[in-house]
C-alpha cells in the first residue's frame, strides 16, 4: 500500500514538471539522454576492455555515444566486438527516439510561441505613444489623423488594445491605412475591460490614451468601466492625456465623474446636434470645421507674442505671412477667441494662428496693401422668418428643435415630415419656433412632392436609428436624390443637410450635391485626436463653439467687399476687423459643387489678387450670428446659429 502510494506521489510529481511546458520538456528529454550515454558508457567499460583502451578510455566511449545519440550515421564505420557493436547500436537507436522527440517538442513550441505572439499577448515596451483603447469605425480615422500629424516626427508609435484578434486588425488597418509613413501602428488583443489587458500597452509610459465608444447599444458603459479603470489606476510618474467620448448626453455626468477631473469626456450626441443645427442655415460650415479639426490643411497653433508685444489684437491682424490669427492665449492659461480689437498682446502672451504646419508661421516684413475703395459699406438687412423641414425623425430630433427655437427669430415655421408622429410633444416650451407634422414616406418620391418643398428654405435629413446604420444610410441616400432632383426640375434654392452615419457613405451620397454631411462618427474622431495631440486645444474649441462668444460663420462676400471689385484678403480682413471679427477665410459658390474642399479656403494668401461675387461667402469668427440664405422670394435672412461644444 505504502509503494503505491509512493509511486502515485512520484507521478503526480512527474506530470507538475510536464505542465510547464516546452522547457520541461527539453529537460525530461535532455535528462533521459545523459542516463542512456551514461549507462552505455558503464557497459563498454566493464565488459569491452580492449574496445574501451582503443577508443580512448571511459571519457573517448561517453564522447562517442554522445555522437551516436546526436547521429544515427555516426556508428557506420565502427569496429570492434560483438558487445561493443551490440551497445554503440542500443545507444543509436534511443537517440533516435530521443532527438526525433525533441524535434517534436522545439517544433511544437515554437508553434506555440509564434501562434501566442499573433495573438497579441505580449507587453508593449514603447515610450511617449499614444494609446487607443477599443475598435470600430472611427479608429480609421483616427490613425490617419495621428499618422498625418507626427509626419514631422523623427518616430511616432500608435498602440490599439482591443478585443479582436491581432493579426485581423493589422490586416484592416493594412487594407485601409497601406502608407503609415514614420509612424508604427501596434496592435495589441485583449480587453480594454480587464485591468491585467490595460498593462499590455504600457500605460506609465504613453503620451496619451484615446477611449473610443464601441459599436453597440451598451457603448457608453463601456466607456465608462475603462474609464474608472484608468481613474482607480496607480500611475508611476506623470499621467498621460486621456480622452474619451460618450454618445448619449445623459450618460455625459456619470462618465466625467468616472475619468476624473484631469481627463476631458465630450458629448459625441450633443456635437452631432449643434452641427446639424449649425449647417443646415450655412451651407459650407461643415467643410471649414472638417478642415480645422483634421490635421490635412489648415488648424490650430499657437505662436509665441513676443514680436508683437504692446501691439493690440486687431493690430497684428496682418502681421502673419503664412497664417491667419483667431485669438490669443494668455500667459495664465486664459483662451480668448476674437477678442475685443483693442486687446493689447503681452509678451508672455501667445497668438492662436490658423496654419498649415507651425513651421510655415512667419511675419511678414511689409504689410500688404488694403483696398480701401472695395471695402463695402455696413447694410442692415430685416429679417425673414425662418421655415425649416425635418425629414425622417430619431432621437436627436427633439434637440434640434429645441435648439433651433433658441437661435431663430420670432414666428420661424419647423415640420417634421415622417412615417409617423414623433411620440414626443414638440411645442412644449418653444418661444419661437411653430411646429407642424405632414405624414411622409421619406423614400417615395410621391409622398415627397406632397410636402410642399418649394414653402421651405431649410432642409434637414435624418437617419432612422431602428434599422442597421447601413440600411440606414442607404434610405437618407435615395431621399436626397428624389431632394436634388425635385430642386432642380422645380428650380426652389432650398439648402439640404444630412446625416449619415458611415464616412464612406458620404462620399457615395456626393453625387446628391447636398449642401451639408453631417457624418457624427468622423467629426468626433477628428475632434478627439485633436485633444489627444494637444490638450490646450480643449479651452479653443469650447470658446470657439460656446454659444456666447464668437463662432465660426459663413457671411455674405457682398458684406466685406463690392462684388466684382478686385481687392485681397488683406482689404477683407480689415473689412472684417472694422466690425469687430476676424476674417479666415471664404467660400466661392462657383465651386460649391467640388470635393474635398466644396469652394472653401482657409488661410489664403494676403496679397494675391481676389474677387468676390454676390453668392461668394466670407468665413469669419464674429459674435453677431446674422446670416445669409437663399430664400424662395427673397435673398438674403437673418438668424443667429453658433452654438457648439459645451463648457465641462
Amino acid at each position: 500500500m505504502a509503494r503505491a502510494r509512493l509511486r502515485d506521489r512520484l507521478r503526480y510529481w512527474f506530470d507538475g514538471t510536464m505542465d510547464r511546458g516546452t522547457p520541461a520538456l527539453i529537460g525530461w528529454l535532455g535528462l533521459a539522454s545523459v542516463a542512456l550515454i551514461a549507462v552505455v558508457t558503464v557497459l563498454v567499460v566493464v565488459f569491452t576492455n580492449s574496445d574501451t583502451e582503443k577508443n580512448g578510455g571511459w571519457l573517448g566511449v561517453a564522447w562517442m555515444s554522445l555522437l551516436r545519440t546526436l547521429d544515427p550515421g555516426t556508428m557506420g564505420g565502427d569496429t570492434g566486438g560483438p558487445v561493443f557493436l551490440g551497445l554503440m547500436l542500443t545507444v543509436t537507436i534511443g537517440g533516435i527516439f530521443i532527438v526525433s522527440a525533441l524535434i517534436g517538442v522545439l517544433t511544437t513550441g515554437l508553434e506555440a510561441k509564434i501562434q501566442e505572439l499573433r495573438k497579441g499577448k505580449s507587453r508593449l515596451i514603447e515610450h511617449e505613444h499614444t494609446v487607443v483603447l477599443g475598435w470600430s469605425e472611427q479608429v480609421f480615422t483616427v490613425i490617419g489623423e495621428l499618422v498625418e500629424a507626427n509626419q514631422s516626427e523623427r518616430r511616432s508609435c500608435v498602440v490599439i488594445l482591443a478585443d479582436r484578434d491581432k493579426v485581423a486588425m493589422e490586416d484592416e488597418i493594412r487594407r485601409r491605412i497601406p502608407e503609415t509613413g514614420r509612424t508604427r501602428v501596434v496592435c495589441r488583443s485583449g480587453s480594454p475591460l480587464q485591468r491585467a489587458d490595460l498593462e499590455l500597452v504600457s500605460l506609465d509610459a504613453a503620451k496619451s490614451v484615446m477611449v473610443l465608444p464601441p459599436v453597440g447599444d451598451d457603448s457608453d458603459t463601456d466607456v465608462i468601466k475603462v474609464l474608472l479603470l484608468l481613474n482607480s489606476r496607480r500611475w508611476k510618474g506623470t499621467r498621460p492625456n486621456i480622452v474619451a467620448a460618450v454618445q448619449n448626453s445623459p450618460n455625459l455626468a456619470a462618465a466625467r465623474l468616472a475619468a476624473g477631473e484631469d481627463a476631458l469626456v465630450i458629448d459625441a450626441e450633443d456635437i452631432a446636434v449643434r452641427l446639424i443645427v449649425q449647417s443646415h442655415r450655412q451651407s459650407g460650415l461643415s467643410t471649414v470645421f472638417n478642415e480645422l479639426l483634421s490635421f490635412v490643411g489648415n488648424e490650430f497653433y499657437p505662436y509665441p507674442a513676443t514680436a508683437l508685444a504692446g501691439t493690440s489684437y486687431g493690430e497684428a491682424l496682418d502681421r502673419f505671412d503664412l497664417g491667419v490669427p483667431v485669438g490669443l492665449r494668455r500667459a495664465d492659461g486664459t483662451t480668448l477667441i476674437n477678442p475685443p480689437m483693442d486687446t493689447v498682446i503681452g509678451g508672455a502672451d501667445q497668438v492662436l494662428v490658423i496654419a498649415e504646419d507651425d513651421i510655415l508661421i512667419r511675419l511678414v516684413e511689409s504689410r500688404p496693401r488694403v483696398v480701401a475703395s472695395a471695402i463695402a459699406p455696413p447694410a442692415d438687412r430685416l429679417p425673414v422668418p425662418d421655415r425649416t423641414l425635418v425629414i425622417g425623425w430619431n432621437s436627436r430630433g427633439v434637440k434640434i428643435v429645441r435648439l433651433l427655437d433658441r437661435l431663430v427669430e420670432a414666428g420661424a415655421l419647423l415640420d417634421v415630415a415622417a412615417p409617423r408622429p414623433p411620440a414626443e410633444d414638440l411645442g412644449d416650451q418653444l418661444a419661437h419656433l411653430t411646429v407642424g407634422y405632414q405624414p411622409c414616406e421619406p423614400t417615395l418620391r410621391p409622398s415627397l412632392e406632397s410636402l410642399g418643398l418649394d414653402r421651405y428654405s431649410h432642409i434637414i435629413v435624418l437617419t432612422d436609428d431602428d434599422i442597421h446604420p447601413e440600411r440606414s444610410d442607404d434610405r437618407a441616400l435615395v431621399t436626397l436624390l428624389h431632394l436634388r432632383d425635385i430642386a432642380i426640375r422645380t428650380g426652389n434654392p432650398y439648402s439640404i443637410v444630412t446625416e449619415m452615419n458611415s464616412d464612406a457613405n458620404r462620399e457615395i451620397a456626393q453625387v446628391t450635391k447636398a449642401d451639408d454631411f453631417i457624418v457624427s462618427t468622423k467629426i468626433i474622431s477628428l475632434l478627439l485626436t485633436q485633444l489627444t495631440e494637444d490638450r490646450d486645444l480643449h479651452a479653443v474649441f469650447t470658446d470657439l463653439f460656446d454659444p456666447e462668444g464668437s463662432e465660426i460663420y459663413l457671411k455674405p462676400a457682398a458684406s466685406y467687399l463690392t462684388p466684382g471689385t478686385t481687392a485681397n484678403f488683406t482689404t477683407v480682413i480689415e473689412a472684417a476687423r472694422q466690425r469687430g471679427e476676424t476674417a479666415i477665410g471664404y467660400r466661392l459658390a462657383r465651386h460649391g459643387d467640388a470635393p474635398p474642399t466644396y469652394g472653401v479656403v482657409l488661410n489664403p494668401a494676403k496679397a494675391e489678387p481676389l474677387v468676390l461675387g454676390e453668392d461668394d461667402a466670407v468665413v469669419v469668427l464674429a459674435e453677431d450670428g446674422r446670416v445669409t440664405a437663399n430664400v424662395p422670394g427673397q435673398r438674403k435672412e437673418h438668424g443667429k446659429v453658433g452654438p457648439g461644444l459645451p463648457r465641462p
